[in-house]
This record gives C-alpha cells, sequence and structure tokens, in this order.
C-alpha cells in the first residue's frame, strides 16, 4: 500500500475512533502511540493527524494535541453561516462559470456516481472542487475562502457516516448545475439552499444516533 493510502486509511480510523466515541474530547492524539496501534510508521499517522487537525476536530492545548468532538450547536452554526453565504454565490457565479467549467464539474458528478465511493476521498475531492469552483466563480475571495474552511470543517460527514446522502447530494449537484447552466439564477440559488438544508439535517440524524446526551440533541434551531 502507498504512502498516500496508509495516510488514508489512518485517518479513516482516526475518525472512526473520533465518531463512534472511541477517542473522546480531551484525548491526546500521541504520534508514537498511534503508530503502535495502528502498526504504522510515524509519516502516514503524522500526516492523517494534521488532516484531523486542518478539518477542526483536534486542537492544541499546551504541548498536546486533543480531539475536540464536532457537536450538533457547532453542526448548526457551520450551516447556518453556508446558507447565507453559499446561495448567493451560486446567484452570482451563474452566467460566470463558463459551459466549460460547468460541463467539468457534471462530469465529476457523474463520474463519482458511475464509480461508486469507494473507501478512497474521491467524493471528497468531487464535492469540495464542486462547492470551492462556484465559490470562486462568485468573483469574492475573501468570502469563497470562508466557504471553503467551513466546507472543510463538515467534510468527515462523507459517504461512509451519511451513505443516504450519497447518491441523493450527487443528483442535486447536477440539478444545481442544470439551473446554472441555464442562467436560472433564482432556481439555482434555491437548490443550493436546500441542498445544504439535506446535509444539514442528515448529520443531525447522525449525531442523534451517536451521543447519548440528551442535550446535545436539542440544537436544532
Amino acid at each position: 500500500m502507498s504512502g498516500k493510502n496508509l495516510a488514508a486509511t489512518a485517518y479513516r480510523e482516526l475518525i472512526r475512533r473520533i465518531l463512534e466515541g472511541e477517542l473522546k474530547p480531551g484525548d491526546t492524539l500521541q504520534e508514537s502511540h498511534l503508530c503502535t496501534e495502528l502498526d504504522m510508521s510515524r509519516t502516514p499517522v503524522r500526516e492523517a493527524i494534521a488532516r484531523i487537525r486542518s478539518e477542526g476536530l483536534a486542537e492544541q492545548s499546551g504541548r498536546f494535541l486533543r480531539v475536540r468532538r464536532i457537536g450538533p450547536e457547532e453542526i448548526d452554526e457551520i450551516f447556518f453561516l453556508r446558507r447565507a453565504l453559499e446561495p448567493s454565490a451560486v446567484r452570482a457565479a451563474t452566467g460566470r462559470l463558463t459551459p466549460e467549467q460547468i460541463g467539468a464539474l457534471e462530469a465529476d458528478v457523474r463520474g463519482l456516481m458511475q464509480q461508486g465511493p469507494g473507501q478512497d476521498d474521491l467524493q471528497w475531492h468531487v464535492d469540495r472542487k464542486f462547492h470551492a469552483s462556484i465559490a470562486i466563480a462568485a468573483g469574492n475571495p475573501a468570502v469563497a475562502k470562508v466557504i471553503q474552511d467551513l466546507h472543510m470543517r463538515t467534510c468527515i460527514f462523507d459517504h461512509r457516516v451519511v451513505p443516504a446522502r450519497f447518491i441523493r447530494g450527487c443528483e442535486e449537484h447536477l440539478a444545481l448545475l442544470a439551473a446554472m447552466r441555464g442562467g436560472l439564477r433564482d432556481e439555482a440559488a434555491a437548490l443550493m439552499g436546500a441542498h445544504l438544508d439535506h446535509a444539514r439535517d442528515a448529520i443531525f440524524e447522525h449525531l442523534g444516533k451517536v451521543h447519548t446526551d440528551p442535550t446535545e440533541k436539542a440544537f436544532r434551531t
């Protein structure tokens, strides 16, 4: 297995442990300890830990990197901001994304649907490219960066965590691109809003099953 695949395997295992509560908030991510547990060298484990940190699931506490879990309240805040920004970005990007760019994004989505999510990061890359391309085409670099940062903070909730969203999410992407191709700004913006609502609701449903603390299930606003 290549180094890239080893890092992806380490990442998936650490994410599983965090989501299932084996790694709890406050637990340290000790590289040497995890190398022993995962039977891997330092490089892939270090890359996996760095990715987890970049996604906001770990934070520095003194000399140690500790786990932090994204709960319903934070998810609600993230999607509130995405809901405020991304439909407007779609409206601005409609007419700016070229037919060739729309066709390339559509080909990515259809290829993903045909190939399936597998165990690699293809879905993550396709989804990131889709949302980033629209945000960048909207023409405001500062807003595009915020959207991409917010997207990063929820990308752990992929097909492995919310499998029912895989095909439905792809279909929503295709419908949105079709509206953009037709110059239907308001329809495209509405489709983006609905897409984000559906993604948020699926994550809430998952968190409601994972978390046992009843106070963590009541943050929906």
